[in-house]
């Protein structure tokens, strides 16, 4: 089987390529919370008067859903009233706005909130409630621990190690990293995926797909069943770009591609009358990044070769896509490339204990030399850290029990 014709199955992440072939080491992720950090960027300057209370708030081995929750009840409101750009990592320490709406009521002091792990830093006031998706993007700090190749390989210095991740850290440096959207997307054992299939091919005389649809319009099962179709749409985008990095063109403009503008939602056709090779100079420049399609309703709006991929992708997913059409989800684009900015690494030795010989000896383990990587980047909204990760090294999270956070 060629490399382009390397099927991506469903959900397995293990089939999507990579740009510089699969990483050769290994490390720990998330052995403390402390190893996750994220800190929310918003882009514009609160107004510091008006009937919604911004708390700038950390926490620590908690959800923000629950985090809202808490926050309602310290302010003698609804949760309704609560508002949040985003779910961050639950096995983190992160920090976040927080909007609560208090019309006409005093600020409440932010030390009596009694929560373990959550602490409000700052609280401005502000004239609009902060809503899904309202902000500009995420400052990473990152530690892998213990990190080791793969296949053990005695002849494999801690130096190689380094300078291996070093190489790739500079590739991805100077030429970003593929955009996938990351594995929570969709869910445990990729369950969104069969979740939103079953959506799209409902049969609407049947009486339990009656039931959804009611409890939809009703709001009930609006943000599960979204998240759902969501997913599907993913992870087409996900075999598109795939398929680009096994065919060499990921990071290049292709005849008939839609271009997006860095930082923008605007796009253009890359047809006959623009110049790829100027187009191209401007995406090594970082200006500008080839899109795929976040498929929908209606006609595919890239050309030439680049509406011939696509429509393989549409073909490969075609009762997706005809459930898509039915229900009027709306089509959009997404960059291929994600360059994080503000890039930094290092590295620190340590000494992770291995096992015994096992021989009957009774020998106990012994140290060896292991290295940790310490990384730090901004990604914008709608980017995945993990993607990052995935063209380094592979990790392995470590799950910390509830008593540890």
């Amino acid at each position: 089987m060629s490399q382009q014709s390397i099927m991506v199955k469903q959900g397995d992440f293990s089939t999507l390529a990579y740009v510089n072939g699969q990483p050769q080491f290994k490390g720990k992720f998330k052995t403390v919370p402390e190893d996750f950090k994220v800190i929310e960027q918003i882009a514009y300057e609160l107004s510091g008067e008006g009937e919604h209370l911004w708390c700038w708030v950390e926490k620590r081995g908690e959800n923000t859903d629950w985090v809202a929750g808490k926050l309602a009840n310290w302010a003698g409101t609804s949760k309704a009233n609560v508002g949040f750009a985003g779910q961050k990592d639950r096995q983190a320490v992160t920090r976040q706005w927080f909007s609560i709406q208090l019309p006409g009521k005093a600020d409440p002091n932010p030390d009596d909130l009694h929560v373990e792990g959550v602490k409000i830093l700052k609280m401005v006031r502000h004239n609009r409630k902060l809503q899904r998706g309202g902000l500009a993007g995420n400052r990473f700090e990152l530690v892998i621990r213990d990190i080791e190749p793969i296949v053990q390989n005695e002849a494999f210095s801690l130096e190689a190690v380094k300078h291996e991740l070093e190489t790739r850290l500079q590739q991805l440096a100077l030429m970003g990293v593929p955009n996938y959207f990351g594995e929570q997307r969709f869910g445990h054992n990729a369950n969104n995926l069969r979740e939103g299939e079953k959506l799209l091919t409902a049969d609407p005389r049947d009486s339990s797909a009656r039931k959804g649809r009611g409890k939809n319009r009703r709001g009930g099962n609006r943000n599960q069943q979204s998240l759902y179709i969501s997913a599907l749409r993913s992870w087409m985008f996900n075999d598109l770009l795939s398929q680009r990095i096994q065919q060499h063109v990921w990071n290049q403009v292709l005849p008939g591609d839609i271009v997006q503008l860095t930082g923008s939602s605007k796009w253009f056709v890359a047809d006959d009358q623009q110049d790829l090779a100027e187009l191209q100079q401007r995406v090594v420049d970082g200006d500008l990044s080839p899109t795929g399609g976040l498929f929908g309703d209606g006609v595919l709006p890239t050309q030439a070769q680049a509406l011939a991929l696509e429509s393989k992708v549409v073909e490969s997913y075609q009762a997706w896509c005809d459930g898509l059409a039915k229900n009027r989800v709306k089509q959009d684009r997404r960059a291929l490339i994600l360059k994080p900015e503000g890039l930094q690494w290092s590295f620190d030795d340590s000494e992770q204990q291995t096992a015994g010989l096992g021989d009957g000896d009774g020998q106990a383990g012994c140290h060896r030399p292991v290295c940790n990587l310490h990384l730090s980047f901004t990604l914008p909204a709608g980017s995945f850290a993990t993607m990052v990760l995935r063209e380094i090294l592979q990790v392995e999270t470590v799950k910390i029990h509830a008593n540890d956070v």
